[in-house]
């Protein structure tokens, strides 16, 4: 009976003793598990993210798959059509022309495209997309023979035929034109009396070593074993589908020629090669892209918040410049905190509903970081 009031007696001080020491304190999250824990909350995301500070990467990791038939994963090496994120480059090109003295932004748009049926409009007018052009891709759809590829050549000609009506007087107002961009490729061929594409691999993609980089037709994209297909969800038979198996999808055959709004692929860790060429003057000069990266005067002195290739968010500690695309399949996103050189770069395969949301969170952790 002793023995065991004993046993008791100690069980009941070792019990004491345990309640009195603290627990362990739980070890803060890093970074990359709390990226971890925004990622888990989309299991079915497709794509690669890259977050890098000061140029180097804090979190680099891919999810999802190549092709959802074949089960085929992607890794962080893998090529996505980067949609409306090629504006930036297209941009940068006309920024080269200029710097070189081959063009200035408020060149008139007929110096170099004649007999265009749209007045008054400059080329810093179609840069920061308050031209007022009309939606190319209407007119084309509406009267183009779709068993034809369509090139710029062919989208100047109907603009010029069909002669859609402005939407709005140049410097009027804002509205996002993949017209004006179209006509920038051109404008830079006129200029410099060289290919667009040859322009963007010899004065961007090759300096800065992006050899994942290129505008690539169809048949160049298919004989990449690492190119990324797009893929759309199909709720009646609940998996995700490649996007160029829907009609939908088309457009982007028989424009499959068009050079400017977009058509560039490339990978995440190319991007931040371009990222951290834009705070040296590898490519550009700093005062060519402190105005690349100023918002938009208006015709009534309003301000519009779109560059050169950027939107433009200013915040506290200096401005914060982005861009998304959408294509078929696919979403993109890069965001550029230039004060603090902090990037958010973000390549989805399978046009995720929950993308922008995704972002936002993102950013808000890169913030603050």
């Amino acid at each position: 009976m002793k023995a065991f009031q004993n046993s008791l007696l100690m069980l009941l001080i070792s019990l004491l003793i345990g309640s009195c020491n603290p627990k362990p304190a739980e070890q803060p999250k890093t970074f990359a598990d709390r990226v971890d824990s925004v990622m888990t909350t989309v299991p079915d995301f497709s794509g690669v993210l890259l977050i890098a500070q000061k140029g180097k990467p804090v979190y680099h990791k891919a999810f999802g798959y190549r092709n959802f038939e074949t089960k085929i994963p992607i890794d962080t090496a893998s090529i996505f059509e980067l949609a409306s994120v090629s504006k930036q480059f297209t941009a940068a090109i006309i920024m080269l022309l200029k710097e070189e003295n081959l063009l200035t932004y408020d060149d008139p748009i007929e110096k170099y495209l004649a007999d265009l049926p749209y007045k008054n409009i400059t080329i810093r007018q179609l840069l920061n997309h308050t031209s007022g052009l009309p939606d190319y891709q209407a007119i084309m759809d509406e009267h183009w023979d779709k068993s034809k590829v369509a090139n710029n050549n062919d989208i100047l000609e109907y603009l010029k035929k069909y002669h859609p009506p402005a939407m709005f007087a140049p410097g009027e107002k804002y509205n996002y034109s993949n017209t004006g961009y179209v006509l920038l490729a051109s404008i830079a061929e006129k200029a410099s009396g060289k290919d667009f594409i040859q322009l963007c691999r010899d004065r961007i993609f090759t300096p800065l070593a992006m050899s994942s980089t290129n505008i690539r037709t169809l048949a160049e994209k298919a004989s990449i074993d690492n190119f990324a297909l797009g893929h759309i969800f199909m709720e009646e038979k609940k998996r995700f589908v490649r996007a160029d198996s829907f009609p939908s999808s088309n457009y982007t055959i028989w424009l499959g020629n068009r050079k400017g709004p977009g058509r560039i692929s490339s990978t995440a860790s190319d991007l931040l090669k371009w990222d951290q060429s834009l705070y040296t003057n590898q490519v550009l000069k700093q005062e060519t892209l402190e105005e690349a990266f100023t918002p938009a005067k208006l015709n009534n002195d309003s301000l519009s918040y779109y560059g050169f290739g950027w939107e433009i968010k200013p915040d506290g500690e200096g401005k914060i410049v982005l861009h998304s695309g959408d294509n078929p399949g696919y979403k993109t996103e890069i965001i550029r905190h230039l004060g603090e050189n902090k990037t958010l770069i973000i390549l989805c395969n399978n046009a995720h509903r929950k993308f922008p949301e995704l972002v936002a969170t993102l950013n808000s952790l890169l913030e603050k970081k």
